[in-house]
């Protein structure tokens, strides 16, 4: 006992420098606390990126592991062989467009955060509701990639894994292999853009062949004997046009709409204003393709190859690491964690930054570190990877508006007459008009999806985008009403 006092006692009062255990902890947290992410402030001019930095970090992002089960969605709700080409290449350059014209600008104009851009014109009260909600789905999403990476993590040892369409966790060693993957992406994400960026530089450039190599492995086992076989074959066997038992049947509009409007959030959302503040120039949208075109195209149309495979050997609900296992063996299981990790990333460090702006005196670092685990947790229940087109459908519906009142604001208000940055110049901390606008866009989209009898949700983000941006102006005619010259002087 007077040897275990005497330690405590010995490493209570010697000093820090010969103590390793303090030196480590108190090393890493002081490399953190200096990262400087620009939350509240623009981000200079010597801190720009190159297009490469782009190309990585959109094709990281965007070729997921979440596409094996995007990709199996469409065979499973039976969209026909030519309405799925038709519509990943038309939705896919529409979301391309929708990053180059409308997110990149105004993120390269203002070089801020979506969430301090929204502050300034709304105000703390309110952008901490929409940072509150943000965060929460961010944190959603990036669960998703981690239960979908320990799908794969779990066939590489052998462990009992949960299937697409199961709910609850379906062993301990699951959950183990779910908090462990969690927290080394965890790890990456708090360092920072840089090592986000860094990281998918190395992995983006490789995972594109594992799906590829993977679909065209398994196409003989399908049929195709020769190139000539596959149309089809992918009409026949994958892309029947049949949902299957229980399935809505999708069109050409859904897969359109899909691949378009997926990502609404992080494009005409402007959520991707946190990654494109680094851009040097707005052109850099065009990156965005990369990611669209081979991750939610070629990617989703791998996926559905290996869906249908494995529907065909009769196992009627596969994990995303049981797709890929099953047709490259350790190649493709590994493919679904690093593609998992890749998005999972940049999208814990935006809900990072969204959290920031509650706790605008708490370190990033210490904030994504929270983010990170709460993701890891929600990840333990797989009901959250079978439910991913509803969580990005409603998402959408949310960020929609709030893309409109920022484009608007940025960018027509001066030729309106009308001020910019409202809260901020007025010394408001709650912005009705912009309350009002978010709050209606979102009950009229929903209100015309319940009228129109529609069976896609994801319809409800453009019509929800255009409402926003209408009644933003109105409102905001309405609001302002103090003299300019005295809203001016209020600007700190």
């Amino acid at each position: 006992m007077k040897q275990v006092d005497l330690h405590v006692e010995v490493c209570f009062f010697v000093p820090s420098f010969f103590n390793p255990y303090r030196m480590v902890t108190e090393t890493l947290t002081d490399q953190l606390d200096a990262i400087d992410e620009y939350e509240r402030e623009p981000v200079p001019q010597e801190k720009t990126k190159d297009f490469r930095s782009f190309v990585s970090m959109m094709a990281g992002e965007h070729i997921a592991g979440t596409e094996f089960v995007i990709g199996p969605l469409f065979v499973l709700h039976g969209v026909s062989a030519a309405n799925l080409f038709v519509g990943l290449l038309l939705g896919n350059l529409l979301a391309t467009l929708s990053w180059t014209l409308i997110c990149a600008p105004v993120a390269v104009k203002t070089r801020l955060t979506i969430y301090y851009q929204l502050e300034k014109i709304c105000g703390y009260r309110l952008v901490a509701i929409y940072n509150a909600i943000n965060g929460l789905q961010s944190c959603v999403l990036a669960a998703s990639m981690v239960a979908v990476s320990a799908t794969a993590v779990g066939l590489a040892f052998g462990l009992s894994m949960p299937g697409l369409t199961d709910l609850y966790p379906s062993s301990l060693a699951w959950v183990v292999a779910v908090l462990g993957i969690g927290a080394v992406i965890t790890l990456v994400s708090i360092y920072g853009y840089d090592r986000v960026a860094a990281f998918s530089a190395v992995c983006a450039p490789w995972l594109p062949l594992v799906f590829v190599a993977a679909a065209v492995a398994v196409l003989p086992q399908l049929g195709v004997r020769q190139w000539s076989d596959f149309w089809t074959v992918a009409q026949t066997k994958i892309w029947t046009g049949i949902p299957a038992a229980g399935q809505t049947p999708y069109t050409l509009w859904h897969v359109l709409f899909f691949a378009w409007l997926c990502n609404t959030a992080m494009h005409i959302g402007l959520s991707d204003m946190s990654i494109y503040r680094y851009a040097k120039r707005p052109t850099y949208g065009l990156a965005s393709a990369v990611g669209m075109f081979v991750g939610h195209g070629m990617a989703w149309v791998a996926s559905g190859i290996l869906c249908a495979l494995a529907l065909q050997n009769g196992n009627t609900n596969p994990s995303p690491g049981r797709i890929a296992f099953d047709s490259a063996g350790l190649a493709g299981a590994a493919c679904v964690v690093i593609a998992g990790w890749t998005t999972a990333n940049p999208t814990i460090y935006r809900a990072g930054l969204a959290l920031k702006g509650l706790m605008p005196d708490v370190k990033r670092w210490k904030i994504t570190l929270v983010v990170g685990m709460l993701a890891s947790v929600l990840a333990i229940f797989p009901g959250v990877v079978s439910r991913l087109d509803q969580v990005l459908a409603f998402y959408a519906l949310v960020a929609a508006p709030v893309g409109a009142v920022i484009v608007m604001d940025v960018y027509v208000f001066t030729r309106i007459g009308l001020i910019t940055n409202y809260a901020e110049r007025a010394g408001k901390r709650f912005n009705w008009a912009v309350a009002l606008t978010w709050l209606l866009s979102m009950l009229l989209s929903y209100a015309l999806y319940v009228y129109t009898q529609s069976d896609f949700f994801f319809f409800m983000a453009i019509p929800g985008w255009f409402i926003g941006a209408a009644l933003y102006v109105v409102l905001s005619r309405a609001l302002q009403r103090l003299p300019k010259e005295e809203l001016v002087m209020a600007q700190p």
